[in-house]
């Protein structure tokens, strides 16, 4: 059974984390099949892209600490890079990495028995990007998520802007998917240069997040064919012949 389940529906690709054995924690298959999956998605002729968790005890518990991950990979405008509109459909619990992920989607849909949790203060470890909450919603509002580490309702979740939209349980995608057949019939080119303009040009990016986009940017030059082409000329005592991938 694949950890991470790829299908479409019309113009809207549906991503689920199919581990609801682990809670769908984010193994490193997770976190590598979102962001190639993202990249096809992307590539393709697709309008928007829902990411949700398989049962009802979890969205996601975040990382798995038995296969960590780079959990970067995953995270919407970092590892996953799309100009086009993600929605998150949660149900269960949220936790560390899957409510970084939740967050910098662009929509959020939640089900009445949703719970946020960061405890990262209470295990005495942090990677730093949850501090991209601060960008998203009213400053207190993403202390007291970091900070004090407390479990989250929908509701409140709701109440400080981390939610667009609270459902019966179990109706967590179907509402998800009403948002994206509305986002299909909008203009690409529009979406894309809004969505744009408020990554790019609007919300501030954390150290966390610069770091990781440098990890992603010198992983490609690491795991290219150039630099295999290189390291052979070099061995050859030749020209090296670069195609630029």
């Amino acid at each position: 059974m694949s950890a991470l389940d790829i299908r479409r529906e019309g113009k809207t690709t549906i991503f689920t984390i199919n581990r609801p054995e682990k809670m769908n924690a984010i193994n490193a298959e997770v976190a590598n099949g979102l962001q190639e999956g993202f990249a096809e998605f992307d590539a393709s002729d697709q309008r928007v892209a829902i990411i949700t968790g398989a049962g009802e005890k979890a969205f996601s518990a975040g990382a798995d600490v038995t296969d960590l991950p780079e959990l970067w990979r995953c995270v919407p405008t970092i590892g996953i890079v799309t100009e086009k509109p993600i929605i998150c459909a949660l149900q269960g619990w949220c936790i560390g990495g899957a409510l970084v992920m939740a967050a910098m989607a662009d929509l959020c849909v939640a089900s009445e028995d949703t719970r946020f949790s960061y405890p990262e203060g209470k295990v005495g470890l942090t990677g730093g990007m949850i501090a991209t909450l601060a960008a998203r919603i009213p400053h207190k509002l993403a202390m007291e998520i970091m900070l004090l580490g407390r479990p989250l309702s929908a509701q409140r979740a709701y109440e400080m802007g981390l939610v667009n939209e609270v459902v019966a349980p179990g109706k967590q995608l179907e509402a998800a998917l009403a948002m994206a057949r509305e986002l299909e019939e909008m203009a690409p080119l529009v979406l894309r240069t809004l969505k744009r303009l408020v990554v790019e040009d609007t919300l501030k990016r954390t150290p966390a997040e610069l770091m990781a986009l440098t990890q992603r940017d010198l992983g490609v030059v690491r795991n290219s064919a150039d630099l295999q082409e290189g390291l052979a000329a070099f061995r050859e005592k030749r020209k090296p012949v670069f195609t630029g991938n």
